[in-house]
């Protein structure tokens, strides 16, 4: 039982309309109640009512703030917990004042990151994976992110996990049962049925990995280096993408010096953009620099966006940089469409395929839904699909999936070797305490803490 109360500022910190302080745990009605004067009593309110006040310093009568109060009875709150939330005006000095008051109540002390989602998993309110799904929301960069992530938060994903343990341990059971009372047993009966089992758990774990590629992406977006010579509209592409005059787009060759970073989004696929110095041979320091750094972007990057001028025929650098780009994810951007071509198009489509080549006019703003087909057309094998599906995004829930599939290849691996069944018993218990790893069942208490610590203070 969880015995203390913890307070923390929910909202971002900084100047906005309002803020919100959460507090959570059996003294937090008492603690609100003891700095906040109005008519009402909250002490003896109802769950989900909003009361008008001040909050006041107890030893000194003086008003701090004009707030709102929310109050929530456990378990009809996020926590699970009593939850009392302040909502005041959203000044720093103002927030901070209120917090200090509402810590220096008895039993009351500071969250710790992501405690209030925890204490809402430890008071079994929701899983694990649901847990880490509201950081998921939190951080979506993409409506599709959002969308799975909230489905994640719904607990799509966690409902699969169960019912995929359910059969595992139906599973484990009939071995046990076989353990137990071996004069029952009929050896080659049981072995069937646990490669049976065992292949229609794998068929559903395949399912689920088969969205993991496409998941991770809309959780944690591509890394794209926008690359090209100078001056063939790398950073007119970034500002097009962004809708936003992100980068300095002069006709003077070499004005990008550094690797500019931007996220947006296109067709709600999320993109970590790297604008880069135009890569050229220079005696200049600092351009050289900029050079650098953009070969080692082009090292980090998922997708490379080459991007050439319509109106110039190929040049050396540009040669070499497709010679380097080999083997690579790229899409050309043929760019300044609106001027005369001159640029040998032929000779692109002997070195790339027809999909990755993108025709564009930057200027004239041309070309961007062709290349948000060509991006989803690489990453995704064409359209997303959202609304019926169960993505697995989390990098964890990817790993233990595997690792549980591999664990019921190494049971029907043993079954066919005729291996005793004790032993291969110890496999399928493998797979289903790495599903319960999942949705935290089987988790360990330093796994629990190392995730919730990942949390932003507040949540």
């Amino acid at each position: 039982m969880i015995q203390d109360t913890i307070a923390a500022i929910s909202t971002a910190v900084g100047e906005g309309g309002i803020a919100v302080i959460r507090i959570s745990g059996p003294q937090a009605v008492d603690a609100a109640h003891a700095i906040f004067r109005s008519r009402t009593d909250i002490r003896a309110a109802a769950s989900h009512t909003v009361h008008y006040g001040n909050i006041a310093d107890p030893r000194t009568g003086e008003v701090i703030e004009e707030v709102l109060l929310t109050v929530m009875r456990g378990p009809r709150s996020f926590t699970a917990e009593d939850v009392a939330e302040i909502s005041t005006h959203g000044g720093y000095v103002s927030v901070k004042k209120v917090l200090d008051l509402v810590l220096q109540q008895q039993d009351v002390r500071a969250a710790e990151p992501g405690e209030f989602t925890k204490r809402a998993f430890l008071n079994g309110r929701i899983d694990l994976a649901q847990a880490e799904a509201v950081m998921d929301l939190i951080r979506s960069k993409s409506d599709r992110a959002f969308s799975i992530a909230l489905k994640q938060v719904d607990g799509k994903l966690s409902r699969q996990i169960r019912t995929l343990r359910g059969e595992v341990i139906e599973l484990l059971a009939h071995i046990e049962v076989n353990i137990d009372y071996p004069e029952h047993d009929v050896e080659e009966m049981t072995s069937s049925y646990i490669r049976e089992q065992c292949i229609k758990v794998i068929s559903q774990l395949d399912r689920l990995l088969k969205t993991a590629d496409e998941g991770k992406i809309l959780r944690e977006g591509i890394t794209t280096a926008i690359v090209g010579r100078p001056n063939v509209g790398k950073s007119s592409l970034l500002n097009a993408l962004a809708q936003d005059n992100k980068a300095i787009v002069t006709d003077i060759p070499g004005t990008t010096r550094d690797v500019i970073e931007e996220f947006v989004t296109v067709g709600g696929i999320p993109l970590k953009l790297l604008d880069t110095a135009g890569i050229r041979e220079t005696t200049d320091l600092v351009e050289q620099l900029g050079v650098e750094r953009s070969r080692n972007a082009l090292n980090d990057a998922d997708l490379i966006l080459l991007v050439l001028n319509n109106h110039e025929r190929l040049n050396q650098d540009e040669l070499e940089l497709m010679e380097l780009l080999k083997g690579r994810q790229v899409i050309v951007i043929v760019n300044k469409t609106d001027l005369e071509n001159r640029l040998e198009i032929d000779r692109l489509g002997q070195l790339y395929r027809p999909e990755a080549i993108v025709k564009m006019s930057v200027l004239a703003e041309q070309g961007l839904d062709s290349l948000e087909s060509a991006i989803s057309s690489l990453f995704f094998s064409g359209l997303l699909e959202t609304a019926d599906m169960t993505y697995v995004s989390n990098a964890r829930h990817i790993a233990l999936l595997k690792q549980s599939k591999q664990s019921l290849f190494d049971a029907i691996e043993a079954t066919n070797s005729g291996i005793p069944i004790d032993i291969i018993q110890i496999d399928v218990r493998s797979a289903w305490e790495q599903l319960g790893e999942i949705i935290g069942d089987s988790a360990g208490d330093s796994l629990i803490d190392q995730i919730f610590s990942q949390f932003c203070l507040g949540k």
